[in-house]
């Protein structure tokens, strides 16, 4: 029987026949893309002609064409449309990746063909692009650990697979949290929402099987509601509960896996010879160093400081003037900027609604490619 994952596929655009694919189809897909991305590393490592771009560069950015076919396929599934299955692959997936990630960047004779191509580059007469991959290759070989030898790259694999394995645990903690929580709302609690918002939390009351509408920690609704609701009492629970998200004990509790991962930073960083995490991660990013994220952020903090706190004075008199007593907190900023904005601007979303329907949206945004940049679709 054949995988739909590993066919090709004749589909608009070459995306992946999504109603082909089952959750069982991903496993054995993964299973048989990683089996053919480490035959193809294999073959490179041990090609007997001398390294040149097309036989080593080229061929590593083609190793993993399967793999990132079916990888792109399931994490664009489980990103959009999480389920238990989906879960389940995940947390098996993150270590298997992880490891196949340190065989090739431990490979040693791969990384050697690497460092030829890169020495002898001046000779090469390569195109700025290609100029561009090698470095970039060779970059996310030596980041990887390629030139760490012994124990320190023995160390180096271990946090790394213990990372990737943190970090889907985080990620399906907070989903969890999300999806348990919500608040049912009854006719007394709609006050001041408009009608897409009753309307998203009618559809989620359904989805949670509820005799009515409910709030749940899905933004695109908890922020709506934070934004309208006239309940003070109920944005306060809201608002609390989305905060907690992975910070309420029990199993889905995230602080311990957040700690660890801070600890496992800082040892990667230190055994590929950086001072910080944080030189490590923005050496490859615009800023480049923490201080010039630093003085970017200080440049622009003082300005957005002093606008925050002007904006609180305006909103906590508007929370006195509705009868309520004591300071602004975090659950009243949206639902008196709302106000605000309305009052100031005479801008009001809920009457924008009709204009952001996702057709007009598309529709829109080929317009504006169209007239910057002339092109037609």
């Amino acid at each position: 029987m054949t995988n739909p994952l590993l066919d090709a596929w004749s589909t608009p655009f070459g995306l992946p026949p999504f109603d082909l694919i089952s959750d069982n189809d991903y496993a054995p897909a993964v299973d048989a893309a990683l089996a053919e991305s480490r035959a193809n590393i294999a073959a490179i490592a041990e090609n007997p002609d001398t390294p040149n771009f097309a036989n080593t560069i080229e061929a590593l950015e083609r190793a993993d064409e399967t793999l990132g076919r079916v990888l792109g396929a399931f994490y664009n599934v489980a990103g959009a449309d999480s389920n238990e299955a989906r879960e389940k692959l995940q947390r098996e997936f993150a270590p298997l990746l992880s490891a196949y990630g340190s065989e090739v960047s431990e490979n040693k004779a791969l990384f050697a063909r690497v460092e030829a191509v890169w020495e002898q580059r001046e000779a090469l007469d390569l195109t700025p692009e290609q100029e561009r991959v090698l470095m970039l290759t060779r970059r996310g070989f030596v980041r990887a650990g390629a030139q760490l030898e012994g124990e320190d790259a023995d160390a180096l694999r271990e946090v790394k697979s213990r990372v990737s394995v943190l970090g889907t645990d985080f990620m399906q903690n907070l989903l969890a949290d999300e999806r348990e929580w919500f608040m049912p709302l009854g006719d007394d609690d709609l006050a001041g929402l408009p009608d897409f918002v009753i309307a998203t939390a009618n559809a989620a009351g359904a989805e949670k099987d509820a005799s009515g509408p409910v709030v749940t920690l899905s933004r695109s609704l908890i922020v709506p509601f934070l934004q309208f609701s006239d309940r003070r009492d109920l944005r306060k629970k809201a608002y609390e509960a989305w905060g907690a998200r992975g910070a309420n004990g029990g199993e889905t509790d995230n602080r311990a896996i957040a700690a660890e991962t801070l600890k496992l930073r800082e040892e990667r960083a230190s055994l590929l010879g950086y001072e910080t995490f944080a030189d490590f991660k923005l050496e490859t990013e615009m800023a480049g160093t923490p201080k010039a994220v630093r003085d970017l952020l200080m440049q622009v903090w003082e300005p957005a400081k002093a606008a925050a706190e002007s904006d609180a004075v305006a909103l906590e008199r508007m929370l006195h003037a509705d009868g309520h007593d004591g300071p602004l907190e975090a659950w009243d900023w949206r639902y008196y900027s709302e106000k605000r904005r309305k009052e100031l601007h005479d801008l009001d979303e809920a009457g924008l609604k009709p204009y952001l329907q996702l057709d007009r949206i598309i529709a829109a945004s080929f317009a504006c490619a169209n007239r910057l940049f002339g092109l037609e679709f």
